[in-house]
This record gives C-alpha cells, structure tokens and sequence, in this order.
C-alpha cells in the first residue's frame, strides 16, 4: 500500500507499508505483530535499493512502513538535514498505528538514526514531563528505538565524508548537485534554533527500550559517537560494536538485521 501523509507542519510524505509474512486467524487484526518504521539516511528514499533491501529484511520479522524524508525522492519540502525530519517520522508512526498496529518499533540509519532518537524524545511519553512535546504525541509514540551509524552532535566535520556532506549542505553549487544528482532538495537556510542534538535527546528515551549500533569502519562517525550515546543512555540503552561493518544500510549485513529485528520483536511490547 502506498500514500501520502501529511505532516502537523503540512509537509506531504511519500510513504509504503507492507504488511508481514505472519499468518493471522480469519479477520483478526494485524494488531499482535510488530510494525518496523524504517528512517532513511541522507539522500536516500523510499525507492532506493538499499531502502528496499532493508525493508525486506525486516518484513522477516513484522509489518514494515517505509517513507521518504521531506525533500528526498517524491516527498514535498526541502531536507532540514535532521532537524523537522522529527514530524515525517511521527507521521509514519502514526499512520503505522492508524493500519491497526499496537507495536512499533523505530529504526533509522545515519541521518535517520539521529531522527529516531530526537523524536523518542520529543514524543516519548516522559516528553511532557521535560518540557519536550510536540503534537499528536501519544499516536506518534514508539515502542522500541534502533539508532545504526548516527552522529552523537552536530556540526561534525572530523572525516573526509563528513567534509564532503556538509559542502553538499551549506554550499549553493553542493545543494543544486543534491538536488540534480541524489534527487535531495536541502533547504539553504541555517538552523534557528539549533534542535535538540541525538545525545542530548538520548537521557529523555527511557523507558522506551533502545539500542545502538555502529560499525568498527565506520567512514563518517568514528566510535566516539556510539560511546558518547551509550553513556548518555546509561544502563537503559544497549550498544552494539560490529566489527568489519561501514557506514548505515550499505554496510548492514543481513545477519545483523536479522538480529535487530529479534530485539524489536522482544522488546517492542
């Protein structure tokens, strides 16, 4: 199945849902499986091969909901770069809840798993409480977060890739290169205010369940970003090392989303 959602912000959201290969009983809901909302990283969508490959690895282990991040592939607006990306996702979310889904477990890649973990935070159900809510709060709420290959704070430009994404970001020849080549519009204005950064957001999860995972090889976050989420979360997250493993769905391995989606389905619930 394939539509459009609407963001609280009215931005229009390219997105697929695919139910799972579990069998149900005769007109039983779809209620009892759990729902993997896939976020994409950077300059990708909804029909980019490495997004599908994703997709089907999880439709292994539940119902899947893919979509396209505002300004990527056939989704309105312009990239905010991670930032306004919080309301696609809870759209997602939404829409996984509103196909009769009582699961849902988040998962995003680089980029996306930045944007997993800041709307965990400010959809949580401890949002409130730290002054952190947004709109539709309660349907937009996940069971289970996956963050692979996210950055820990913004403005990193530590590795030549790093370099490189930023030029794509902040320069107007790398903006039209995005937008003609990767099929990416990025918005040129700056941030203001600077959003709640993954690692600020990490301590405002719990008790939502949460993993983290990051590859040895990694070409554009070294180690220090998943140590630096792995502390912040404290003994609420769950860090996963993988050796041999770049950067985001390129380099994940079937056997690992294999093994993310057994801990989505056992903690999701």
């Amino acid at each position: 199945m394939r539509t459009f959602l609407r963001t609280f912000d009215g931005v229009t959201i390219d997105a697929v849902y695919e139910p799972g290969g579990v069998v149900y009983d005769a007109g039983a809901p779809p209620s009892g499986d759990v729902v993997f909302v896939v976020a994409h990283g950077f300059t990708g969508d909804v029909d980019k091969p490495h997004v599908r490959r994703v997709a089907q690895a999880f439709a292994r282990h539940g119902s899947v909901v893919t979509f396209s991040f505002r300004g990527h592939g056939r989704s309105g607006g312009t990239s905010t770069v991670g930032d306004r990306e919080v309301h696609d996702l809870a759209a997602a979310v939404t829409w996984a809840r509103q196909l009769g889904h009582k699961r849902v477990a988040t998962i995003g890649f680089s980029m996306g798993g930045s944007v997993v973990l800041r709307h965990a935070a400010l959809y949580g159900a401890s949002a409130e409480a730290a002054g952190l809510e947004h709109e539709g709060r309660t349907e937009a709420q996940t069971d289970a977060v996956i963050s692979v290959s996210a950055p820990a704070r913004w403005y990193y430009r530590g590795t030549p890739r790093m370099r490189r994404v930023h030029w794509l970001v902040t320069r107007r020849e790398g903006r039209l290169a995005a937008r003609y080549g990767l099929r990416t519009r990025i918005t040129h204005r700056g941030w203001d205010p600077v959003p709640l950064s993954p690692v600020e957001a990490v301590p405002h999860i719990a008790p939502t369940p949460l993993l983290v995972v990051h590859g040895y090889l990694d070409g554009y976050f070294p180690i220090d970003h998943p140590h630096m989420l792995a502390a912040a979360a404290g003994d609420h997250g769950e860090l996963w090392l993988e050796p041999g493993m770049g950067h985001a769905e390129h380099a994940a391995a079937d056997e690992l989303l294999d093994r993310i989606g057994d801990w989505a389905a056992a903690k999701a619930g």
